[in-house]
Parts: structure tokens; sequence; C-alpha cells
């Protein structure tokens, strides 16, 4: 099989490859601590070895819960937030087709998301779609009390429970959390929900390859031991005893720290195919809540071209140059798909007749890419065989590993996200949650003025 290619050509303009490779040292020193769990955040280090590490019987086990909602289900919710739905969303929406919503008789369950926001009008909506519907929920929280999912789920089991009876509930009804404590696990084993585990040592971001990613993709009906095999490929190029000239995470986090050493302070993730919008937004997640400490870090931003050529792409061309690019490109579309010969060519396209869309699509791919380097911007390109589960695999596990090595450049902790609680602790103030009413007093005094 090939593999994803990384190609930093385009930064030499910028940052001297010398300067690049001169970090290969520290790349190679910070890849070996996170497999010999030797740096900052070592305790959440589990997914390093995750995919040579899942047994073929986990994986049975997660397609036969996969297969049983298949047979009673409609609609499954998964209900998660963060990493608890990203990575599973990123993979499901890659890999549908771009209209799945609106065929009839598919074969498998219609995967829905709740729990990732606290909107009154999305879940009421919601509802309103399962009313008419067979569904079942899949609950992913290692702790069962975060906000969004633990509101989402009440709701969704009350629900579920006056639909079908407490009694057939129960086996529609999969929890994804702690092997042992906490509020889920509790109600699981009460209840008597199956369950899998969220390994304790795995953090929500880099939790695709653990049964939060992999039931829900396998629900949708896509094949995670292809999705395995592609990771298990990428952990073994980038293992510890690769150089570092034949390790592409590595070169990737070194080129991005060097860029960022010279005042590019944001990436932008840039691609050209609609199907990755949802990568996009799992790799926010895992470079924001990585690299986002102590007044540092590559704020990650994306775009998908060419329709935001059409609307950042004025900014990109021309704005402040604190700016770098990610491009991940496709190699092969599945589908073949040619412009027609228009007789009276009023629109003036003839000169595109009988080409591929794709071509079109590639040449604006590269002509961008062109501009975008001649006014300033930095260009780095991943290149994707084909978009399917196995170099998603290697995708997602690259992604993990470099960002592992760059959180160690930058030096922080990337395994630890401390800043998301200010936001909690305020919303449970004003909420009035018992315990938190020093802070109310301190925010109303704040409103006050």
């Amino acid at each position: 099989m090939e593999t994803i290619q990384l190609n930093i050509d385009n930064v030499f303009d910028f940052v001297r490859k010398e300067s690049i490779y001169a970090l290969a040292a520290d790349a190679e020193k910070f890849n070996k601590a996170l497999h010999e769990k030797t740096g900052k955040g070592n305790d959440f280090l589990g997914w390093v070895n995750l995919p040579s590490s899942i047994s073929s019987a986990q994986l049975k086990d997660i397609k036969k819960v996969a297969e049983n909602f298949k047979k009673k289900c409609e609609i499954v919710v998964v209900i998660g937030i963060g990493g608890s739905y990203l990575g599973a969303k990123a993979v499901i929406e890659a890999l549908s087709d771009s209209f799945y919503m609106f065929q009839r008789n598919n074969e498998y369950p219609l995967v829905l998301f709740a729990g990732h926001n606290i909107a009154e009008d999305y879940l009421a909506e919601l509802l309103n779609v399962l009313n008419n519907k067979k569904y079942g929920i899949v609950c992913i929280s290692k702790s069962g009390t975060t906000t969004e999912p633990a509101i989402a789920f009440r709701i969704l089991k009350e629900h579920l429970e006056n639909k079908v009876g407490k009694k057939e509930a129960k086996d529609l009804i999969v929890a994804i959390t702690d092997a042992q404590k906490g509020a889920l696990r509790k109600l699981a084993t009460q209840e008597g929900y199956k369950t899998f585990v969220i390994p304790d040592d795995v953090g929500g971001r880099f939790s695709v390859l653990t049964p939060v990613g992999l039931l829900p993709i396998a629900i949708a009906g896509f094949d995670i031991e292809k999705l395995i095999d592609g990771a298990r490929s990428m952990e073994e190029l980038t293992s510890p005893d690769k150089s570092f000239e034949d390790n592409p995470a590595a070169i990737y986090a070194a080129t991005r720290y060097s860029l960022y050493k010279q005042g590019k302070k944001i990436e932008i993730l840039a691609n050209y195919h609609n199907k990755l919008v949802y990568v996009s937004e799992w790799w926010k997640q895992l470079y924001g809540e990585s690299e986002g400490k102590e007044n540092k870090g590559i704020f990650p931003a994306s775009v998908t071209f060419t329709t935001d050529l059409h609307s950042m792409g004025q900014y990109i061309q021309e704005g402040e140059r604190i700016i770098f690019e990610t491009v991940l490109s496709i190699t092969e579309p599945d589908n073949h798909l040619a412009i027609p010969f228009e007789k009276e060519n009023l629109d003036g396209l003839n000169f595109l007749a009988y080409k591929r869309v794709d071509e079109v699509n590639k040449m604006a791919e590269l002509g961008t890419l062109l501009a975008h380097v001649d006014g300033g911007v930095p260009n780095i390109v991943i290149e994707i065989p084909r978009l399917n589960e196995y170099y998603l695999g290697q995708l997602f596990y690259f992604f993990e590993k470099a960002c592992g090595i760059s959180g160690y450049l930058l030096g922080v902790n990337p395994f630890d996200q401390p800043g998301v609680e200010a936001y909690k602790n305020n919303m449970f103030a004003l909420l009035k949650k018992p315990g938190y009413e020093a802070q109310a007093e301190i925010l109303l005094n704040k409103l006050r003025k």
C-alpha cells in the first residue's frame, strides 16, 4: 500500500531547510519520549501504541454491537463533545456520500450527533426526527457529568424510554465511559447497558482509534480494521528507530515550529474536497487544545477551497503575513465526471470541454499554491492517495504523533487542557450550582458594573 506524502519544499523561501533539519536531534528525542513515556503528560500516552496493541477480539466486539444497531435501528444518536465526537464525525463525513441523508433504503443506520452544543432548537428538532424512527443511543463521556452531553443524554434517554419502554431501551443504549468510576459508569451498571471503556491514558482528542471513534464509524458501515491498519502503518513509519529524515511526523512538527519562530502564528489547514471539513474540525481541536498554553502556540484555522477562495482568499493572499498553509490534497477522487462541450459556448468554457472536473480542481490547487507562496504564505502539502479508511487511519495517527512532538518542541504539556475549565466554572456559578456561590457573587458584581 502507498502512504500519505509530506512535501515541505514550498517553505524553503521562508525558512532554510538547514534550520528545520537542525531540530532533528530534538524531534527524535521527543519522539522517543512519547514512546518511553518520559515527557510531560506521560500519563496520557496510551494512544502512541494503540494501533499496534488493539486486539482482533476488541474489534470483533465493536463490530458485533454495530451489527446489533444495524438490525434494530434506523438512526443511532452519538452523544459526546470535543474528542468524543469529532473523530467519528470526521471519518463518517469523509467517507459518506455527500448527499447520504437524502438516500432511501440505506443499508446502515444514519449516525446523528448530539451533546456537542446546548442549543435548544437543535435538541427539539432532533426529537422531532426521532419521534417516528427506530433509534438507539451511544453516550460517550468519561465522567458522565460533562454538561453538554449529560443534558443531551438525560433528554434522549427519557425520550427513548417513553417511546419503547425502559426494558427495551436498555438494549438500545451503549455507554462508552471510564472502566470503574463516574456517573455514566454507575448508571450503566445500574441499568445494564452494554459498555466500552475509554482508556485512562488516552485523552479525548487522541481517542478516535478507541471505541469512542471506532463504534460510531462501524455503525455507519465503514471498515474499522482498515482504519486501524492505516494507523498501524503510520505508527511504524514514525517509530523511534526511524531517523528524522525518514519520519514525516517529526519533519512536519519541526517545520511548523520553525515557521512559528519566524513569526508565522496561524496555520491554515486547507483542503480542496468538501468531505474533509470535519477532518479540519478534528485537527483544530487536536492542535488548539494541545498547544495553546502558557501564551504560546500556533492558532489552527481551516478553509475549504475553492469555495473559500471567494471569501478568505483575499486575506490569505494579501493580509498580514503571520500565516502559513498546510494543504490536504487528494490524489484520486472516487468518481469520474467530465465537463461537456457546449456548441454556443456562451460561458466561454469550451477550453475545458472533455476535461475531468478533478483536473480543473487540481489546477486550481496548484495555481493557488503558487499565488500564495508568491504572496508570502509558506505552504506544506500532505498528499493523500485516496479518501478511504486506510489513508484516514494514516492521516489521523500522523497528526497525533506530530502534535505530541510539536508540543514538546514548544515546551508545553500537549496532553492537558487546564484552560477549558474557566468557562465551565463561570457557567456553573451563573446557573447557581451548589458550591459556586462565591464565584457567582464575583461574576454578578462584574455584570452590574
